[in-house]
């Protein structure tokens, strides 16, 4: 029998939230269809947006109000017997469930202070490091002393931590095995802007390297889709905030990161404006705009707060990018609708229309891989073996 635990009750909570919430949102949309019709107005044009009046308006602040007092009450019930039951271990299950709402909603939950809401970790062998005394994590477990070398990989849109492992096997702790690097995986909350993130994310270097117990010669990074926007988007803060850490930097390396934009987002951001075109469909796009701010960024790829900017590579860093392709060979359907599903192959490699929107990634530091999806980039040999190629060569 499965015994209950905090992290049961917690998850119960931060479900139970959303679901009221997500409840509470869905009589806005009616209301709003509601007075619509009422008004009657033409099939294009500028939507409704006043509240229903009279005994109608009543009834709707009624069921809102209410749903509302119940999740309320059903959350206040559950907090004291949290406080009470010894903490429960995660699964990878959970860990994938968790990270995709945070993926959707994450900003939404971090706002609200939902239990469900990721905050920002460094793992190593899936353990959260106290960021303030690293050494302890090594002493506790007789792990391999750290070594001067960290090699960090931060995971996708959606993904977690386990992701970065299929079937026993993972980029990272293979790099680390050839290199002698100690492998660190970021875990972090993909629904919130990717500008927060980097922020977040360099700061946590930040103090990493300056509580790390041996002097860091050497930090390479690897980010796998949205990751790679917020690495970079670290570097851009560390810089302005006059870290560290950058000076330790050497390398970057990008699986499949969506640096000029993802055709999906594009898409949800065009639907939105279609539905809001007329006033009978337009509040549908409360339901389309609640997707989260770590999803829109991936429209244009932005990883600076306010408005989309290019922001060149870190100088001094050897940066490295690979895209995939469904296709079996470069065509200009398969690399510029298809690439690997999700991203289309000059995004992955940074190039945009003119050289005044292109990363300016060499060529020989650019690899693609055909035949091969999105998630393949996480696992497959040919992948491991360029990485391997171009981290074997000299530091910058």
């Amino acid at each position: 029998m499965t015994r209950i635990t905090r992290t049961h009750v917690s998850d119960a909570r931060g479900a139970g939230r959303m679901l009221f919430d997500a409840s509470a949102g869905i009589v806005d949309v009616v209301e709003r269809m509601h007075r619509t019709i009422q008004r009657r107005p033409g099939a294009v044009g500028r939507p409704v947006v006043e509240a229903t009046k009279g005994i109608t308006g009543f009834v709707y602040r009624s069921v809102r109000g209410s749903m509302k007092l119940i999740g309320k009450g059903i959350d206040a019930s559950l907090a004291p017997l949290e406080a009470l039951l010894p903490a429960g271990e995660t699964t990878p299950g959970r860990e994938v469930f968790v990270s995709i709402m945070n993926g959707v909603r994450g900003d939404y939950l971090a706002s609200t202070g939902n239990p469900l809401a990721i905050e920002m970790q460094l793992l190593h062998d899936g353990v959260a490091l106290d960021i303030e005394s690293p050494a302890s994590r090594f002493a506790q477990t007789g792990s391999p002393a750290p070594t001067g070398k960290l090699l960090i990989l931060t995971h996708g849109l959606c993904m977690s931590v386990q992701q970065w492992t299929h079937e026993g096997y993972g980029h990272g702790e293979a790099l680390a095995s050839a290199f002698g690097y100690t492998p660190l995986y970021l875990r972090y909350n993909s629904g919130l802007n990717i500008a927060e993130n980097g922020r977040l994310f360099a700061d946590m270097l930040e103090r990493l390297v300056s509580n790390w117990p041996r002097p860091v010669d050497e930090i390479t990074i690897i980010g796998h889709s949205m990751g790679g926007l917020v690495a970079r988007s670290a570097c851009l803060a560390g810089e302005e905030r006059g870290h560290r850490w950058p000076g330790q930097l050497r390398r970057l390396a990008f699986l499949g990161t969506p640096h000029n934009g993802a055709p999906l987002e594009r898409g949800g951001h065009g639907l939105d404006y279609l539905l809001g075109l007329s006033p009978y469909s337009a509040p549908f796009t409360r339901l389309g705009r609640s997707r989260s701010a770590g999803i829109q960024d991936l429209r244009h790829g932005t990883i600076t707060a306010g408005s989309h900017r290019l922001v060149p590579l870190p100088k001094g860093v050897n940066c490295y990018a690979i895209a995939a392709s469904l296709g079996e060979r470069r065509s200009v359907l398969a690399d510029r609708l298809v690439g690997d599903g999700l991203v289309p192959l000059d995004s992955a490699l940074g190039r945009g229309k003119d050289r005044n929107c292109s990363l300016r990634i060499p060529k020989t530091h650019c690899w693609v891989g055909y035949r091969m999806g999105h998630l393949e980039l996480l696992h497959r040999p040919e992948v491991y073996a360029q990485l391997h190629s171009w981290l074997a060569g000299p530091a910058p």
